[in-house]
């Protein structure tokens, strides 16, 4: 059984309140930790120095999920920093596999992000490189979008080819997840879960993270 994760992305935190919100998902399995640019997205959120920072104060390992241009040139600061896993977007990386190996060979998972428009087939010899592979469920930028359903034949295929692979790479959505998506997520084979609002919104975000992980644990036994 492959156990499911939810990192709750603090994009839907309090920014002025940043330890305090960490201190609310003590259940997570991960921060999931976006970094825009307004340039490969149409949002600006922070960078490496706030970043370290939430490294520093959080027990918590950092999933972190650049929405940037240049990822060569600026992922591995991130993994240097203490990431427990750094995730690039395959549209702005010029070497994906040596980008990559590099964030392994400094200590971090790596992952590669595919926007909803790019077919994940093209990537597929490259999950032997690939710790995390992250469909996007949601135009990348902003938080509170809804879930597009058109992505799970998608996240079935990349969730078969894993399989047959026989390669430990987790399978990430993030866009849209909630009680209700997640089941429909799990069902399609992804594991980790990147939820935003479902845990910021509710009252006790930690019990939301414990019924987001159950839901989809429900849901991942299901279908096997």
């Amino acid at each position: 059984m492959t156990a499911c994760c939810i990192n709750p992305s603090i994009l839907s935190a309090d920014f002025a309140n940043l330890q305090a919100e960490l201190a609310r998902i003590a259940s997570a399995d991960a921060v999931h930790v976006d970094v825009m640019d307004n340039s490969f997205v149409p949002n600006l959120t922070l960078g490496l120095p706030v970043v370290k920072r939430i490294h520093e104060v959080s027990s918590l390992p950092l999933d972190v999920h650049l929405m940037i241009d240049d990822a060569d040139r600026w992922a591995p600061g991130y993994a240097e920093l203490g990431a427990a896993s750094v995730t690039f977007h395959a549209e702005a990386a010029a070497a994906p596999i040596r980008l990559a190996r590099e964030l392994r060979s400094i200590g971090s998972k790596a992952g590669m992000a595919l926007r909803p428009a790019t077919p994940v087939e093209p990537y597929l010899d490259l999950l032997g490189e690939l710790d995390l592979l992250l469909i996007m469920t949601v135009e990348p930028g902003f938080g509170g979008q809804p879930f597009l359903d058109v992505m799970l034949p998608k996240i079935r295929r990349a969730a078969e080819a894993i399989r047959g692979s026989g390669l430990p790479v987790a399978l990430q959505v993030d866009g849209g997840i909630t009680e209700d998506t997640i089941l429909r997520a799990a069902d399609a084979g992804a594991t980790v879960f990147v939820a935003g609002s479902a845990v910021y919104g509710a009252d006790d975000p930690d019990q939301a993270v414990i019924r987001l992980r159950d839901a989809a644990q429900r849901a991942s036994d299901e279908r096997r």
